[in-house]
């Protein structure tokens, strides 16, 4: 009984031990974690506090005004169209379902248009699927969770499970409406106004988003631009165009533009002179700091940098000019069209250009359609296609032999039928017999020029001989025809300028001399009839003459910032008598007994002068022939200098049956001139 009890009592011992000791380590462990929080409060407190109240502040960019275009009289070319838009300004992070329940109260208001709802992919509305079905978690078997979470499929997977199992039915049940609001809140840079609507905001949408923008967090009402265009659709390509607000900064050149400061949703020029001056046209955008909490909700704002719209350009077009040269392209166009064999031609190309300073006055490209009857414009071509130009180019053949000692003033040669062994004839559009370089320009003699070309490289004609030349010396030949453009790129300023194909078979080499094997561009010709109307000076070809501080009162012109001045490429090698000779040549095309251009240009009073220009080429495997012409007037003090160039006019094999670049050559002329007479000055 005793021992009973002594057991007993041991047992009890160990029992109060143990408890003791329980007790002892839950104090223990109460004091550490008591410990802890004193330290986090008393001692880490501020810094935790100050965690919790951290902000971070972002910088964001307000678009200004894009700046206006005038022509080169001030009248206003391209102007900013103000039109209701309706913005949205995202948090920091915002959540997809938070997205969704602000498209579907904007989707009470709002109607997207044709062009935003089309954007809208079948993945768009997947997307928005998941989102209103409990992201899709039906969609996934029993079998295929546990896979997940045996780690054997990742999130990637199970998405591209859902998507590939949402039903055709499903999404054609869907609010395509819905998803075009959704799909533009979603793409939208936090922190940042984003256009949802700016096209077509009727009154009502606007008036009821504003009603209720407190229910719409983040959204605005404000107001737009788009581009508009006093003349229409003249010059219309040669202007360019301006990204929209959901195109944004061209994919293409999104390093280039980050780099200088642009946000990935901004507007910029993506073609021609708006993207040539966009850095002029941009303006200094306002920069706003915005500071946000830990949650990213927004603090406060402040105006860093007021924004200032963008400058004003002025071209040196003529838009009064331009409208009439591009009518007279059209209405040549159809009425050589009427002709026989024209099947092949649709295309027109005019460059015209101030001769003592290189502003562009006019330039055209038309391109038409037999089927609708309707234009195409062009204008790009002028530089960026290059053509067989013809005779047109003789006058520099006649330079390069005076500068290369092969000719001299009057020096005679006679135009003949040229027989080469084993390769055929080659002569004139008529024999011409004994004549100088002056008559050989008159009367557009091939075979001078041939003989003149073959001499500068080395060779001499020998009927019935074989044609021995030094085939490195084609190079002597387009050194000196650079130097007037021709060959090399104008410096017009655009990146996609062709210089032209270069013609690799020295056995044609010497038809370098009347634009037979290399080929040039429409402004190239224009440069180069321009260095000789001015006496030897190459030009860079200007389409704008001035930049101008914008003018917030009306479409009148602000304070001059920048007058640009002509500038000079370079000044051909030859002497003033060499280019006063060709310059005699080129007046004896238009006005001499048998100049190739009498017709045209003889009785006209400003007189002109110039050259004509009649060459091979294939179009879709026909041969053809084109026609062009270059000229200046008035002879004596060229003001306007002209290059026309008529492709594929009509199919080889048939006398000519019209004079299409002669006729738009002398059109063109009179249009210009009239135009002075009746105080409007081009060269303002």
């Amino acid at each position: 009984m005793k021992k009973k009890k002594k057991k007993e009592n041991i047992v009890k011992n160990q029992i109060r031990w143990r408890l003791n000791g329980l007790f002892f380590m839950v104090f223990v462990l109460f004091s550490i974690l008591i410990l802890r929080l004193g330290v986090i409060q008393i001692i880490k407190g501020e810094a935790y506090a100050a965690q919790a109240k951290k902000t971070d502040v972002t910088p964001v960019s307000y678009s200004v005004p894009r700046g206006k275009i005038f022509d080169t009289n001030n009248k206003l070319v391209v102007y900013n169209i103000s039109e209701k838009a309706i913005i949205y300004t995202p948090p920091k992070n915002p959540q997809p379902g938070e997205l969704l329940e602000l498209a579907k109260k904007l989707n009470t208001f709002l109607v997207m248009t044709d062009k935003e709802i089309n954007k809208v992919t079948d993945r768009d509305l997947k997307d928005i699927w998941l989102l209103v079905h409990n992201n899709g978690t039906d969609l996934i078997t029993k079998k295929e969770e546990k896979l997940y979470k045996q780690e054997k499929l990742n999130d990637k997977d199970l998405y591209k499970l859902k998507l590939n199992r949402i039903k055709e039915s499903d999404l054609m049940a869907m609010d395509k409406n819905l998803a075009a609001i959704y799909r533009k809140l979603s793409s939208a840079i936090a922190l940042t106004p984003t256009i949802i609507k700016n096209e077509n905001v009727t009154d009502e949408e606007y008036a009821k988003v504003n009603e209720n923008l407190e229910n719409l967090p983040g959204v605005d009402v404000s107001t737009d631009w788009k581009r508009g265009r006093t003349y229409g659709e003249t010059f219309w390509n040669m202007l360019g165009e301006v990204t929209s607000a959901d195109e944004g900064l061209p994919a293409e050149k999104v390093d280039y533009y980050k780099a200088k400061g642009y946000e990935l949703n901004d507007r910029v020029g993506k073609s021609y002179i708006e993207e040539l001056y966009d850095g002029v046209l941009q303006g200094q955008k306002e920069i706003v700091k915005t500071v946000t909490d830990s949650n990213g909700n927004v603090v406060s704002t402040e105006t860093v940098s007021e924004g200032k719209n963008g400058k004003d350009i002025v071209l040196t077009i003529d838009m009064e000019f331009q409208d009439q040269v591009e009518k007279i392209m059209q209405e040549e166009l159809v009425s050589a069209i009427q002709k026989p064999h024209t099947d092949t031609l649709d295309t027109a190309f005019v460059v015209t250009m101030e001769p003592k300073t290189g502003r562009i006055l006019a330039m055209s490209g038309k391109v038409y359609n037999r089927k609708s009857r309707e234009f195409t414009d062009f204008t790009p071509g002028t530089f960026t296609y290059a053509f067989e130009q013809g005779s047109v180019v003789k006058g520099a053949t006649v330079l390069t032999g005076y500068q290369t000692g092969v000719r001299d003033f009057g020096e005679i040669e006679l135009d003949e039928i040229m027989r080469f062994k084993g390769s055929g004839t080659f002569s004139s559009y008529q024999v011409m017999n004994r004549i100088n370089e002056l008559e050989a320009l008159e009367r557009s003699s091939n075979v001078y020029m041939w003989k003149t070309a073959i001499e500068i490289m080395g060779g001499k004609y020998v009927p019935n001989g074989t044609l021995n030349i030094n085939p490195k010396k084609i190079e002597t030949i387009r050194y000196y025809f650079n130097q007037f453009g021709l060959g090399i790129p104008t410096g017009i300023g655009f990146g996609n300028e062709t210089a032209g194909i270069k013609g690799t078979n020295p056995s044609t080499y010497f038809q370098i001399a009347i634009g037979q094997l290399d080929t040039y561009t429409p402004m190239q010709i224009a440069q180069y009839i321009t260095t000789i109307a001015n006496g030897g000076f190459r030009m860079k070809p200007q389409l704008v003459k001035g930049i101008r501080e914008p003018n917030m009162n009306g479409n009148e012109l602000g304070n001059v910032i920048d007058e640009i001045e002509p500038v000079v490429l370079n000044r051909v090698d030859m002497s003033e008598e060499m280019l006063k000779r060709v310059q005699q040549g080129f007046w004896l095309v238009t006005h001499g007994s048998k100049g190739t251009a009498r017709g045209y240009f003889k009785d006209e009073p400003y007189n002109a002068a110039g050259k004509t220009g009649t060459s091979e080429s294939y179009k879709n495997g026909v041969k053809t022939w084109n026609l062009s012409f270059a000229g200046y007037a008035p002879f004596n003090d060229p003001e306007i200098a002209i290059a026309v160039i008529v492709p594929n006019a009509y199919r080889d094999g048939y006398a000519q049956p019209h004079s299409a670049a002669n006729i738009i050559s002398q059109r063109v002329f009179r249009a210009y001139f009239d135009l002075n007479e009746k105080g409007r000055s081009t060269t303002k």
